[in-house]
């Protein structure tokens, strides 16, 4: 089945091209590294001895974020080293900001092609490959297993879509899993799926748990915080994030906040879109609401006071912003969009949740959260405003959710030693 893909793909690519241009012209960034897209990442040496090299492909800033844990931990262990590869120029940036004391080598994940991939495995020549999430690249496994490497799929889940496709077709589902020497599933419900596509999966849990691993910050942090976004520092004040929002999504709250405010009520939006390169469009509506805003890319980190609206559109903030928040609205969660994006931080932070019908992508987090009264969620467009409403007068209950957010969150930490644990046992066993 190589052959078929090797021959396939290629000609599925080349009508795709056209939007992939345009979308790389649109986001910015991808001439850097751009010769490694193709395979040519720089010449390694031999490595040091009794160590493995993994090499760790993490697809974009949200995987980035999460594998940072393991990353350090592994580094820990003083038998690793570690090559880091990302397909996004965000992801690219950000790995490089944030792990250049860890990673040995960061760079770009070459192209699903026979021969750039090849180029690229003579070239790192790893001990394992490692990929995160819903990572399934079919000629890196490939060349992975011609050369008898083993492969690990870690934080691994399985969507709703992705799932009824493996179901749709099974000999290529099964073609691909087989690879993997251990799969290290995020969920129960994800060790339910793989199990039932016919391969077994250790449930070590969603390590996006650990990332978010700080306490809510000490009032007075919290106060400087807002204050530098222009919220001040009034504690009547409330401050509502949209976390990585869609299209769509930034009307709702935009809306919401203007008639809160025309009711008295003040209220603040941190407003965080999920692609930065969105930033005009986002930028155009906060303009457009009437309301005083200013703009975190072009304006810097501190805002003027009387700030209303706060357009964060950096990348990697999300974490630290979150914690000037009150309450949080997790975006992709509202039609026509789906799969939702995640509310762990907001739960780490001590932030009431409040979102759309549509995270399937986080359900059993969901779960958890609603079961232990930290999240609401809305059925509609209509229902969120009016959760909305109901937890900016309701003080109380929000710093209620809040707590309750934030014990459930520890309650759940762990899955990065789960993981490291599974990885060192097959590596000894070699």
């Amino acid at each position: 089945m190589s052959w078929v893909y090797r021959i396939l793909f290629p000609l599925l690519l080349i009508p795709a091209l056209p939007y992939y241009v345009w979308r790389m012209l649109r986001r910015g960034g991808y001439g850097s590294g751009f010769s490694q897209r193709l395979g040519f990442f720089s010449e390694l040496g031999q490595k040091s001895p009794g160590k493995h090299r993994f090499w760790i492909q993490a697809v974009s800033v949200g995987e980035i974020e999460a594998i940072g844990p393991l990353l350090r931990q592994l580094k820990a262990t003083g038998t690793a080293e570690i090559i880091l590869t990302t397909t996004t120029s965000t992801g690219y940036r950000l790995a490089r900001d944030r792990y250049a004391d860890v990673a040995d080598r960061i760079g770009i994940f070459p192209a699903d092609l026979w021969p750039c991939s090849a180029l690229a495995w003579r070239r790192i020549r790893p001990d394992a490959a490692i990929l995160v999430e819903g990572e399934l690249w079919p000629e890196h496994l490939a060349q992975a297993r011609a050369r008898g490497v083993p492969a690990f799929l870690i934080n691994a889940r399985i969507s709703d879509k992705s799932f009824a496709r493996h179901l749709r077709f099974r000999k290529l589902s099964s073609y691909v899993l087989g690879h993997f020497q251990k799969i290290a599933a995020g969920s129960p419900e994800d060790v339910r799926r793989f199990r039932e596509l016919g391969f077994d999966a250790t449930l070590t849990g969603n390590i996006k748990f650990d990332v978010a691993s700080d306490a809510p910050m000490s009032a007075d942090e919290r106060a400087r915080l807002r204050d530098d976004l222009g919220f001040g520092g009034d504690p009547r004040t409330v401050v509502l994030l949209g976390s990585s929002t869609w299209k769509g999504e930034e009307t709702l709250l935009l809306r919401a906040v203007r008639e809160l405010r025309s009711a008295g009520r003040d209220v603040r939006l941190l407003l965080v879109p999920r692609h930065s390169e969105r930033r005009a469009e986002v930028a155009a509506e906060a303009s457009a609401s009437g309301l005083s805003w200013h703009q975190r890319s072009t304006g810097g980190p501190v805002a003027p006071g009387a700030t209303i609206i706060h357009l964060a559109d950096t990348t990697g903030e999300l974490r630290r912003l979150t914690r000037a928040a009150d309450l949080a609205f997790c975006g992709k969660s509202l039609a026509p969009h789906e799969g939702g994006q995640t509310p762990v931080e907001c739960a780490a932070a001590g932030v009431a949740i409040v979102y759309g019908p549509h995270m399937s992508n986080f359900r059993d987090i969901c779960r958890g959260l609603e079961q232990a009264k930290a999240a609401l969620k809305a059925k509609d467009a209509s229902e969120l405003t009016e959760l909305l409403r109901r937890l900016v007068d309701g003080s109380d209950e929000r710093a209620e959710m809040g707590r309750r957010g934030a014990a459930w969150h520890q309650g759940n930490r762990g899955a990065t030693e789960r993981t490291l644990a599974l990885l060192q046992s097959v590596q000894s066993a070699r």
